[in-house]
């Protein structure tokens, strides 16, 4: 169980980084749609989703009564993707990924009610103190973006925290893991395609290209999430996804020449500081339990 967690905390940092990543090509992408970009975004992960699934060598798996929570996966993932998106297109973008890292909050209230897993107080504060430490990044200059954007990418937070309490789901339920991601990214650009064509805007290359590499770094993140709440439980491994902040910020310094204030740095230290915290918490049997006794032979 202690292995399955720390693979699960594993895969969710490797999700924070490719995700970063996937908010950087967007952004650099240019002045196209989001749903355009949303579209390419996803486009990618149908591609590789397919390859990975006829290429298994194990039975596709999707289990009895499982489509209904692949339908709402795949329908909050979508919301929370445009969401992301038309806020990393009208917010600068550190503001616009920490709106979309309210879905560790929202991962751990949905889990609490929608799959009843347990929620102890130290750990809803420390996730509280995660969500404390991103108002601080988030305050110098969220007072000042417009308001609609701000509401699309707080919306994005909340619609991507149930899609991934029903990942975490449909790993109870023994679902496929590739499934999943090919079911949400192949609805995800049935949903979109519409939309794109009747706003269709023409790319140059070099926006095709970073579309593309938004949508590889997408596929990657996308991978590993689920793999990490197929492992563990999201209060166990949900407050690691504020790594993305950290990534975000050393990309923003080399790419864009973005600095961050004194405010900034406060919350990255809130944050590392909670997720320790709640890796000693959740770790604390092993720590602090007291050595067997040897007994007489």
């Amino acid at each position: 169980m202690e292995k399955k967690k720390n693979f699960g905390i594993l895969f969710i940092i490797l999700s924070a980084f490719s995700f970063a990543w996937m908010s950087t090509f967007v952004r650099l992408a240019g002045d196209l749609p989001s749903v355009e970009k949303s579209f390419f975004r996803n486009l990618v992960a149908v591609g590789v989703a397919a390859v990975t699934l006829f290429r298994s060598k194990e039975k596709i798996v999707m289990g009895k009564g499982n489509l209904k929570f692949l339908f709402f996966r795949a329908l909050f993932g979508t919301i929370g993707i445009l969401g992301n998106f038309y806020a990393i297109d009208h917010l600068v973008l550190s503001d616009a990924n920490m709106l979309n890292k309210m879905s560790p909050f929202f991962v751990i209230l949905f889990s609490y009610l929608i799959l009843k897993e347990d929620l102890t107080l130290p750990q809803g504060l420390f996730v509280a103190g995660a969500f404390l430490g991103s108002l601080f990044i988030i305050k110098p200059t969220f007072a000042n973006t417009n308001l609609t954007a701000s509401l699309c990418g707080l919306a994005g937070g909340i619609a991507a925290g149930a899609a991934y309490s029903m990942v975490r789901l449909l790993g109870q339920r023994k679902c496929n893991g590739t499934l999943v991601i090919f079911f949400f990214s192949t609805f995800s650009c049935l949903v979109t395609l519409p939309m794109m064509l009747v706003d269709f805007e023409p790319m140059s290359v070099k926006q095709f290209l970073c579309l593309i590499a938004a949508g590889a770094a997408a596929t990657s993140g996308q991978f590993c999430i689920t793999a990490a709440y197929f492992h563990a439980p999201a209060r166990e491994i949900s407050v690691y996804d504020y790594s993305q902040i950290i990534f975000t910020a050393i990309i923003g310094y080399f790419l864009f020449g973005q600095i961050p204030d004194g405010y900034s740095i406060l919350g990255y230290l809130i944050i590392c500081g909670m997720a320790v915290l709640m890796f000693l918490y959740n770790n604390e049997k092993w720590i602090f339990a007291p050595k067997e006794k040897k007994g007489k032979v």
